[in-house]
């Protein structure tokens, strides 16, 4: 019994090197420096200022560790990654805007009717001031026929200042209502060209587009405000 016991003993005892050597931790991380191979079972300090590798316990890469980076490279990191955020709101911005868009104009007639509405109030101010410019000149006729009598060969008089007041009147009047009427008629245009842009975005999209996939529409001017075109100049009254 005795004997069997101590058999044991040198078994264990003969056996603890290789335990220990099965459970002594395997080295995972490994990079060359000046063309020498370092291992270890932790990340290399001395492979600070270049790349790393950590394997798996069966010998397959898990990662590789990449060395700080200079501050050059992290400002240059920092620019992509602004440029990156840009290019993810832009898209972000678009695919909203098509989706408002879509929901606001459901099929083409109803994008129609918005158009037409959406021209009837400068269509009114054009036509006015047209009106208006009419009638403008019809008094410079009449002021002119009567500034006649006193500029000719003959008389030669100063213009009473009452009737120089008319004159000035008038021209800053028709002056007024022709930047009014050529206002009306810019941006009858440009709400014309922003439909037909829209109208043809639209299009694309009911046939199955993706939102956000046709990029941005193309700007236009800055719409005139609907009083601009209303703000007529008064002549004196006689």
């Amino acid at each position: 019994m005795l004997g069997g016991l101590a058999a044991s003993l040198a078994l264990t005892i003969a056996g603890a090197p290789a335990i220990a050597q099965e459970k002594a931790p395997r080295a995972s991380f490994s990079c060359v420096v000046n063309g020498k191979k370092i291992v270890s079972d932790r990340l290399i300090p001395e492979c600070n200022n270049t790349e790393q590798r950590e394997l798996n316990s069966d010998g397959s890469l898990k990662r590789i560790v990449k060395p700080p980076m200079t501050p050059d490279e992290r400002e240059e990191a920092e620019k992509r990654e602004l440029e990156d955020k840009g290019k993810i709101a832009a898209l972000n911005d678009a695919v909203r805007r098509d989706r408002n868009l879509m929901q606001r104009y459901p099929d083409e007639a109803s994008h129609d009717k918005a158009r037409e509405k959406a021209l009837d109030e400068f269509r009114v101010s054009e036509k006015n001031s047209s009106t208006r410019i009419a009638a403008l000149l019809d008094e410079k006729k009449k002021l002119d026929e009567e500034k006649k009598f006193y500029v000719n060969e003959k008389v030669r008089k100063p213009l009473p200042t009452l009737l120089k007041q008319k004159i000035d009147a008038n021209d800053a009047a028709l002056e007024a209502q022709r930047s009014i009427a050529q206002n009306a008629q810019t941006e009858l245009n440009r709400i014309t060209r922003n439909f037909d842009l829209e109208r043809e975005r639209l299009r694309k999209l009911w046939g199955g587009a993706r939102a956000g996939s046709l990029g941005p529409l193309p700007d236009t001017r800055a719409p005139v405000a609907p009083e601009a075109l209303t703000g007529a100049a008064k002549t004196p009254s006689s």
